[in-house]
Protein backbone atom coordinates (compact mmCIF):
# COMPACT_ATOMS: atom_id res chain seq x y z
CA UNK A 1 0.00 0.00 0.00
CA UNK A 2 1.52 3.28 -1.08
CA UNK A 3 -1.39 5.74 -1.15
CA UNK A 4 0.18 8.83 0.43
CA UNK A 5 -3.03 10.21 1.89
CA UNK A 6 -3.90 6.89 3.55
CA UNK A 7 -0.40 6.56 4.97
CA UNK A 8 -0.52 10.10 6.31
CA UNK A 9 -3.73 9.27 8.20
CA UNK A 10 -2.14 6.19 9.78
CA UNK A 11 1.03 8.10 10.62
CA UNK A 12 -0.97 10.86 12.29
CA UNK A 13 -3.31 8.50 14.14
CA UNK A 14 -0.96 5.59 14.93
CA UNK A 15 -1.47 5.75 18.68
CA UNK A 16 -5.25 6.17 18.35
CA UNK A 17 -5.47 3.25 15.92
CA UNK A 18 -3.33 1.12 18.20
CA UNK A 19 -5.82 1.76 20.97
CA UNK A 20 -8.51 0.15 18.83
CA UNK A 21 -6.47 -2.88 17.81
CA UNK A 22 -4.00 -3.81 20.53
CA UNK A 23 -6.33 -5.64 22.90
CA UNK A 24 -5.02 -9.12 23.58
CA UNK A 25 -8.46 -10.63 23.97
CA UNK A 26 -8.83 -13.87 22.04
CA UNK A 27 -9.09 -13.35 18.28
CA UNK A 28 -10.70 -16.49 16.90
CA UNK A 29 -9.62 -15.73 13.33
CA UNK A 30 -5.99 -15.29 14.33
CA UNK A 31 -6.19 -18.41 16.49
CA UNK A 32 -7.57 -20.42 13.56
CA UNK A 33 -4.79 -19.13 11.30
CA UNK A 34 -2.12 -20.16 13.81
CA UNK A 35 -3.69 -23.57 14.34
CA UNK A 36 -3.43 -24.24 10.59
CA UNK A 37 0.34 -23.55 10.58
CA UNK A 38 3.17 -25.98 11.34
CA UNK A 39 4.75 -25.62 14.77
CA UNK A 40 7.29 -22.82 14.69
CA UNK A 41 6.41 -22.01 11.07
CA UNK A 42 7.60 -18.90 9.28
CA UNK A 43 4.95 -16.18 8.96
CA UNK A 44 4.74 -12.79 7.27
CA UNK A 45 2.37 -10.25 8.81
CA UNK A 46 1.76 -8.13 5.72
CA UNK A 47 0.48 -4.72 6.78
CA UNK A 48 0.90 -5.44 10.48
CA UNK A 49 -0.24 -2.03 11.75
CA UNK A 50 0.77 -1.52 15.38
CA UNK A 51 1.84 -5.15 15.68
CA UNK A 52 -0.65 -6.88 17.97
CA UNK A 53 -1.09 -9.95 15.76
CA UNK A 54 2.64 -10.18 15.03
CA UNK A 55 3.35 -10.09 18.77
CA UNK A 56 0.74 -12.78 19.43
CA UNK A 57 2.21 -15.04 16.76
CA UNK A 58 5.78 -14.48 17.95
CA UNK A 59 4.76 -15.29 21.53
CA UNK A 60 3.18 -18.51 20.22
CA UNK A 61 6.55 -19.60 18.87
CA UNK A 62 6.27 -18.66 15.20
CA UNK A 63 9.12 -17.12 13.21
CA UNK A 64 7.44 -13.81 12.39
CA UNK A 65 8.41 -11.18 9.85
CA UNK A 66 6.31 -7.99 10.13
CA UNK A 67 5.91 -5.24 7.53
CA UNK A 68 3.91 -2.03 7.45
CA UNK A 69 4.04 0.90 5.02
CA UNK A 70 3.41 3.46 7.78
CA UNK A 71 6.62 4.53 9.55
CA UNK A 72 4.66 5.58 12.61
CA UNK A 73 2.86 2.24 12.86
CA UNK A 74 6.23 0.51 12.62
CA UNK A 75 7.61 2.80 15.33
CA UNK A 76 4.71 1.98 17.65
CA UNK A 77 5.21 -1.76 17.20
CA UNK A 78 8.93 -1.51 17.79
CA UNK A 79 8.55 0.58 20.94
CA UNK A 80 5.51 -1.18 22.40
CA UNK A 81 6.11 -4.82 21.50
CA UNK A 82 9.85 -4.87 20.76
CA UNK A 83 9.12 -6.10 17.24
CA UNK A 84 11.50 -5.66 14.32
CA UNK A 85 8.87 -4.16 11.99
CA UNK A 86 10.15 -3.23 8.53
CA UNK A 87 8.70 -0.28 6.61
CA UNK A 88 7.74 -1.99 3.34
CA UNK A 89 4.82 -2.09 0.89
CA UNK A 90 3.03 -5.00 -0.75
CA UNK A 91 5.10 -4.47 -3.89
CA UNK A 92 8.26 -5.29 -1.91
CA UNK A 93 7.19 -8.93 -1.59
CA UNK A 94 9.41 -10.84 -4.00
CA UNK A 95 10.13 -14.03 -2.06
CA UNK A 96 9.61 -17.50 -3.51
CA UNK A 97 8.26 -20.36 -1.33
CA UNK A 98 9.52 -18.80 1.91
CA UNK A 99 6.50 -18.56 4.22
CA UNK A 100 4.25 -21.16 5.84
CA UNK A 101 1.67 -18.43 6.33
CA UNK A 102 0.93 -14.87 5.26
CA UNK A 103 -1.42 -12.78 7.40
CA UNK A 104 -2.97 -9.74 5.69
CA UNK A 105 -5.65 -8.56 8.07
CA UNK A 106 -7.48 -5.52 6.65
CA UNK A 107 -4.40 -4.21 4.86
CA UNK A 108 -4.79 -5.15 1.19
CA UNK A 109 -8.11 -3.31 1.06
CA UNK A 110 -6.12 -0.05 0.86
CA UNK A 111 -4.75 -0.93 -2.59
CA UNK A 112 -6.57 -0.17 -5.85
CA UNK A 113 -8.60 -3.05 -7.21
CA UNK A 114 -6.43 -3.05 -10.34
CA UNK A 115 -3.42 -4.00 -8.20
CA UNK A 116 -5.01 -6.87 -6.27
CA UNK A 117 -4.21 -9.62 -8.83
CA UNK A 118 -0.50 -8.78 -8.76
CA UNK A 119 -0.47 -8.59 -4.95
CA UNK A 120 -2.15 -11.99 -4.69
CA UNK A 121 0.26 -13.46 -7.23
CA UNK A 122 3.18 -12.25 -5.09
CA UNK A 123 1.57 -13.73 -2.00
CA UNK A 124 0.90 -17.11 -3.61
CA UNK A 125 4.47 -17.21 -4.92
CA UNK A 126 5.90 -16.37 -1.49
CA UNK A 127 3.96 -19.18 0.21
CA UNK A 128 5.33 -22.67 0.54
CA UNK A 129 3.15 -25.53 -0.79
CA UNK A 130 0.08 -25.89 1.47
CA UNK A 131 0.90 -22.47 2.95
CA UNK A 132 -1.93 -20.57 4.63
CA UNK A 133 -3.17 -17.11 3.67
CA UNK A 134 -5.44 -14.95 5.86
CA UNK A 135 -7.14 -11.93 4.31
CA UNK A 136 -9.62 -9.54 5.85
CA UNK A 137 -11.39 -6.89 3.82
CA UNK A 138 -14.52 -4.78 3.89
CA UNK A 139 -17.38 -5.96 1.73
CA UNK A 140 -19.21 -3.95 -0.89
CA UNK A 141 -18.47 -2.57 -4.33
CA UNK A 142 -16.17 0.02 -5.84
CA UNK A 143 -13.45 2.21 -4.41
CA UNK A 144 -13.68 5.37 -2.29
CA UNK A 145 -12.14 7.32 0.56
CA UNK A 146 -13.66 7.19 4.01
CA UNK A 147 -14.50 10.22 6.14
CA UNK A 148 -10.92 10.62 7.39
CA UNK A 149 -9.31 10.26 3.96
CA UNK A 150 -8.25 6.62 3.77
CA UNK A 151 -8.55 4.90 0.38
CA UNK A 152 -10.61 1.69 0.38
CA UNK A 153 -11.42 -1.00 -2.14
CA UNK A 154 -14.49 -3.13 -1.42
CA UNK A 155 -15.06 -6.76 -2.43
CA UNK A 156 -17.95 -9.18 -2.65
CA UNK A 157 -17.37 -12.71 -1.36
CA UNK A 158 -17.56 -14.30 -4.83
CA UNK A 159 -15.24 -11.69 -6.32
CA UNK A 160 -12.58 -12.26 -3.66
CA UNK A 161 -12.94 -16.03 -3.92
CA UNK A 162 -12.40 -15.86 -7.70
CA UNK A 163 -9.30 -13.67 -7.29
CA UNK A 164 -7.82 -16.14 -4.82
CA UNK A 165 -8.60 -19.12 -7.02
CA UNK A 166 -6.97 -17.46 -10.02
CA UNK A 167 -3.58 -17.55 -8.26
CA UNK A 168 -3.93 -21.08 -6.87
CA UNK A 169 -5.29 -20.25 -3.42
CA UNK A 170 -8.28 -22.34 -2.36
CA UNK A 171 -10.67 -21.06 0.30
CA UNK A 172 -10.66 -23.10 3.51
CA UNK A 173 -12.86 -20.98 5.77
CA UNK A 174 -14.76 -17.71 5.63
CA UNK A 175 -16.46 -15.53 8.22
CA UNK A 176 -18.45 -12.32 8.01
CA UNK A 177 -19.45 -9.61 10.42
CA UNK A 178 -19.43 -5.85 10.98
CA UNK A 179 -17.50 -3.50 13.24
CA UNK A 180 -16.71 0.18 13.72
CA UNK A 181 -13.27 1.27 12.56
CA UNK A 182 -11.00 4.25 13.11
CA UNK A 183 -13.54 6.52 11.37
CA UNK A 184 -16.28 5.40 13.76
CA UNK A 185 -18.44 3.95 10.98
CA UNK A 186 -19.80 0.41 11.32
CA UNK A 187 -18.97 -1.50 8.13
CA UNK A 188 -19.42 -5.13 7.01
CA UNK A 189 -16.36 -7.31 6.47
CA UNK A 190 -15.24 -10.74 5.35
CA UNK A 191 -12.28 -12.80 6.55
CA UNK A 192 -11.08 -15.69 4.43
CA UNK A 193 -8.39 -18.27 5.11
CA UNK A 194 -7.07 -19.89 1.95
CA UNK A 195 -4.38 -22.47 1.18
CA UNK A 196 -1.81 -22.61 -1.58
CA UNK A 197 -2.80 -25.66 -3.60
CA UNK A 198 0.73 -26.85 -4.44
Amino acid sequence: MSDRKTLSVYDAKADEYAGLTTSFETDRHLDAFMEALPTGGRVLDLGCGPGRAAKTMADAGFDVTAWDASPEMARFGRETFDLDIEVKTFADLNDVAVYDGIYANFSLLHSPKSEMPSHLTRIATALRPQGQFHIGTKTGTGEKRDGIGRFYTYYADAELTDLLGAVGLSVQTRATGSDAGLDGVVAPWIIIRAKRDS
